[in-house]
């Protein structure tokens, strides 16, 4: 009975498209609900791929904001399944390891990697697969041994495989882009309801040659910009956030952004860059 029900399971998922597709068309093997506690479970739009993103920890939410901003990554696809599932079984029992099962049922369960990553370099795609995982749970045998599995099922499908933990994930970054995520499309947001795309290429222009010109914090820039334009209180700081997370401005991401200090810029994206010169 147990056997069937996991069958029935595994089906489903494959039935709702789970783990299958590339793009938005991508569907994670696990998502939050499966889980009988959210515990550190997060959920997030995508800016780069235009989709829901299902984590199951901190770690993998700031990974995944490295991802969004990384020019060499053109696709992400997280809670990715290790299938067949008798391919992992057999690796298993090659190495005389125990495959995970589900502690309800005692049945093998399909083994996911928390990340396959699509890059492109030099016009070639390659998949990369990476493993989050705390340093200290590196330590826990079991763990260990359920990464040697997935690290042979990627060796034998020539994808590079790697351990992530928090030492290689930079929490400042990370929290960097979290602070100006949401903002790569302002037409969504509150007070920017009937600007259109001129309006915000306007405003982008002003913030950037008071930014490059004058001595001014970025708060202060964000309130000149307010009046000036006749925007609601907000709106100011919502334009820097979308100059840093669509790459119009570059500036040191490992240092803590604090717009009430007085932003140095390492550079400014061509096509903007002209606009300003220009006027």
């Amino acid at each position: 009975m147990s056997k069937r029900k996991r069958s029935t399971s595994t089906e489903k998922k494959m039935k709702d498209g789970r783990g299958q597709g590339s793009g938005t068309d991508y569907k994670p093997w696990i998502v939050i609900q499966d889980l009988g506690s959210l515990g550190r479970s997060t959920r997030l739009k995508g800016y780069k791929i235009p989709r829901q993103f299902e984590f199951l920890s901190d770690l993998e939410r700031n990974y995944f904001y490295l991802l969004e901003h990384s020019d060499g990554v053109v696709d992400i696809r997280e809670q990715y399944p290790l299938l067949p599932l008798g391919e992992t079984l057999n690796i298993a029992d090659e190495l005389g390891l125990k495959h995970p099962t589900n502690p309800k049922t005692n049945e093998p369960i399909e083994i996911t990697t928390d990340f396959l990553i699509t890059t492109l370099n030099d016009g070639q795609h390659a998949h990369v697969a990476r493993t989050l995982k705390y340093k200290n749970d590196l330590m826990n045998e079991r763990i260990l041994e359920k990464f040697e599995i997935e690290r042979v099922y990627w060796e034998r499908q020539s994808v590079d495989w790697g351990i992530v933990t928090e030492l290689e994930v930079p929490k400042t970054m990370a929290h960097n882009i979290a602070f100006v995520h949401r903002y790569a499309d302002l037409s969504m947001l509150e007070g920017f309801e009937e600007c259109s795309t001129y309006d915000i290429e306007d405003m982008s222009i002003y913030f950037l040659q008071v930014l490059l010109a004058e001595e001014k914090t970025v708060k202060q820039i964000a309130k000149e910009l307010e009046k000036n334009f006749g925007m609601v209180v907000g709106c100011g700081l919502s334009i820097f956030k979308y100059l840093v997370m669509t790459k119009v401005i570059e500036i040191d991401l490992s240092e803590k952004l604090d717009v009430t200090k007085i932003l140095s810029v390492k550079a400014v994206r061509t096509d903007f860059s002209e606009k300003v010169k220009a006027i």
